[in-house]
């Protein structure tokens, strides 16, 4: 934690509502998620929670205030974070790494494809959506595959655990499957 995470975090807490252990918490799970994404667990949001661009969920599942005051805070400090990766903003040293640095380090997908909107792995089957380039990114097994979304607005996936690993994903039309969407070259 820097410095100037110290007036974020107090400045953040007394905006949102929410203890500034809350606010560290988020504040290090997204990071930790390239600041696209955070899973973590805190008291002031009913346990367990997740959140990703347009979708937030609590351990309180059915208190839709506790969860528009999770997309509240962690869309503040997403922007807190693209606005200091835009400025260079390089963490100092310790335990904890650049925003930048950390999600390039990671980046499996081809380049030239934006930031992923949402990133998400199980077992050898990974993917990454790029709403802007309108692009999936498979990676199974070490195999990339990609296809155009077209107007999809992928926002949930769901994996199949039987043998042949299927993913399907959710957008505003519903379910989207990844037989019906046109494979491309990079």
């Amino acid at each position: 934690m820097s410095a100037n995470d110290g007036d974020l975090i107090d400045r953040l807490a007394k905006k949102h509502s929410v203890s500034p252990a809350a606010v560290q918490v988020v504040l290090a799970a997204l990071r930790s998620g390239g600041g696209r994404m955070a899973q973590f667990s805190h008291a002031d949001f009913g346990g367990m929670s997740q959140w990703s661009t347009g979708m937030s969920m609590v351990g309180d599942m059915f208190n839709t205030q506790l969860k528009a005051k999770l997309d509240a805070l962690c869309s503040d400090i997403a922007a807190h974070l693209d606005t200091a990766e835009s400025a260079g903003g390089a963490r100092p040293e310790g335990d904890e790494v650049s925003y930048r640095s950390q999600t390039r380090s990671e980046d499996w997908w081809p380049a030239g494809l934006g930031r992923p909107a949402a990133v998400g792995a199980q077992n050898d089957l990974r993917y990454a959506v790029f709403p802007e380039t309108r692009r999936l990114v498979i990676d199974d097994q070490g195999t990339i595959s990609i296809y155009d979304t077209g107007s999809h607005r992928i926002f949930g996936v769901a994996q199949a655990q039987n043998a042949d690993r299927t993913l399907t994903f959710t957008s505003q039309d519903g379910l989207v499957r990844i037989a019906n969407l046109p494979r491309v070259s990079v």
